[in-house]
């Protein structure tokens, strides 16, 4: 079953944590000094917040996968759709191991598909984007040196 997941940068972690767990009447079920999670099942989502450096507001959105076969679908109609695919395969994200690939809207919107095997002691890097599109290298292809695809003036390790 896949899961929404919405990543909002914040000015100020505790704040916002302290907000969205009121309103998710839920605390979160990853809290670090820089980033915060909760995986919900009323609405379904994947809700993670981050101080990080990024300007406030809606980071990306994503579709999280529970397994290879949902994971292959998504990546088939990424593929199918008019932009380009970068695809990370496996890596360090967000306080987890996933395997994921990204993709940038026609309105310049980043989403993340992905699919987490566990836990990671570190917050990890990915994704790099150049005015809130995926950057790509001189050959035409997606780069790959951060984590979410950023503006280039903020850009900086993860989602």
């Amino acid at each position: 079953m896949k899961r929404l997941h919405v990543h909002v940068a914040v000015d100020d972690i505790a704040r916002a944590a302290k907000f969205y767990e009121t309103m998710f009447a839920a605390p979160p079920s990853v809290l670090k000094p820089d980033y915060a999670k909760w995986m919900l099942d009323d609405p379904r989502v994947n809700f993670a917040i981050s101080a990080r450096g990024a300007k406030a507001g809606v980071e990306h959105l994503g579709i999280q996968v529970e397994d290879a076969g949902e994971l292959a679908d998504v990546y088939a109609r990424m593929e199918a759709a008019d932009a380009p695919v970068l695809e990370e395969g496996e890596t360090v994200c967000c306080y987890a191991r996933s395997e994921k690939s990204w993709v940038t809207d026609p309105a310049g919107v980043a989403w993340e598909v992905f699919r987490t095997d566990g836990e990671a002691a570190e917050y990890g890097g990915g994704a790099v984007a150049d005015s809130g599109r995926l950057a790509m290298t001189p050959t035409g292809r997606p780069d790959s040196t951060s984590c979410t695809p950023e503006p280039a003036a903020q850009k900086q390790a993860c989602c």
